[in-house]
């Protein structure tokens, strides 16, 4: 049996697409604990295929699914939210209030999005985390465990923010971020002619990469834009701002982090571009191979 069918109330959106309110067919418990009795109108979906009649998902309120999207599992979609183009929200999955998914992003496990934050591109929300407040996520950035996204800020490009990780504020992780900690970001407000936002923070290649205007540096990079900068205030508060971060973000390598040697099960090493084989194996006349991605 059909969980829910479209009714005739329609709504058009911005995109010229035509979606119908949905009624439920049968009753049901969300794993949220609120109750859908048959009957009951949801939200807006533009087919039938973008929610789920298996499980118990659900669209609420003024909530709108369209284009490719796909709501099922146990998932909620709440609120104001939409959700569209080749996006998905699974699991146990809830998005609710102003928050919008789309692209080919995915937002699942018991991950929540909500307020008016934003998940869109390859990007990917799951676990237990959180992105709220007018937070985005996007790129092929994955944002999982308990971490939480929240204020204006962003996580994008191919950023990962996992573990107890907090990013919030005018903070920004991007590039090959690897933050899973509250010591792997440092992020200031104001900094600059412009009072921007600069953020430090670690790298899958142990390394720490500054995001300040639109662009990602290195520490010695930044340090050569600050020389260019004419006022003497401005340069020693940022100058400031950098000592403290570096003192303040943790390098130490992890168990995540030490992969083996694919030659000797030995441990590798790090440089500039990747994780690479060992030294010995490096060494060896036959596999002069260093810098080589494994």
């Amino acid at each position: 049996m059909k969980k829910f069918e479209l009714t005739t109330e329609q709504k058009i959106n911005w995109f010229g697409r035509t979606l119908y309110r949905i009624k439920a067919c049968i009753s049901f418990t969300t794993t949220s604990g609120d109750e859908v009795k048959a009957g009951d109108l949801g939200g807006f979906v533009e087919k039938e295929s973008n929610l789920s009649h298996d499980g118990k998902a659900w669209v609420w309120g003024n909530a709108k699914v369209w284009g490719n999207a796909k709501v099922w599992g146990n998932a909620e979609v709440c609120g104001d939210a939409e959700v569209w183009g080749n996006a998905k929200v699974c699991g146990d999955a809830e998005v609710w209030g102003n928050a919008k998914v789309c692209g080919d992003a995915e937002v699942y496990g018991d991950a929540k999005v909500c307020g008016d934050a934003e998940v869109y591109g390859d990007a990917k929300v799951c676990g237990d985390a959180e992105v709220y407040g007018d937070a985005k996520v996007w790129g092929n950035a994955k944002v999982w465990g308990n971490a939480e996204v929240w204020g204006n800020a962003k996580v994008c490009g191919d950023a990962e923010v996992y573990g107890d990780a907090k990013v919030w504020g005018n903070a920004k992780v991007c590039g090959d971020a690897s933050v899973f900690s509250t010591e792997h970001i440092f992020c200031a407000t104001p900094i600059g002619e412009y009072a921007n936002s600069l953020t430090l923070f670690r790298t899958k290649h142990l390394e720490i990469k500054i995001s300040f205007e639109y662009e990602l540096y290195s520490v010695e990079e930044f340090k050569k834009v600050i020389d260019e900068w004419d006022d003497t205030k401005n340069r020693e508060v940022a100058l400031a701002v950098l000592e403290i971060g570096q003192k303040h973000i943790d390098l130490t390598p992890t168990s995540d982090d030490l992969k083996p040697c694919p030659f000797c099960g030995g441990e590798a090493e790090y440089n500039d571009s990747d994780i690479v084989v060992c030294n010995n194996c490096c060494a060896s006349a036959d596999k002069k191979i260093w810098n080589k991605r494994v």
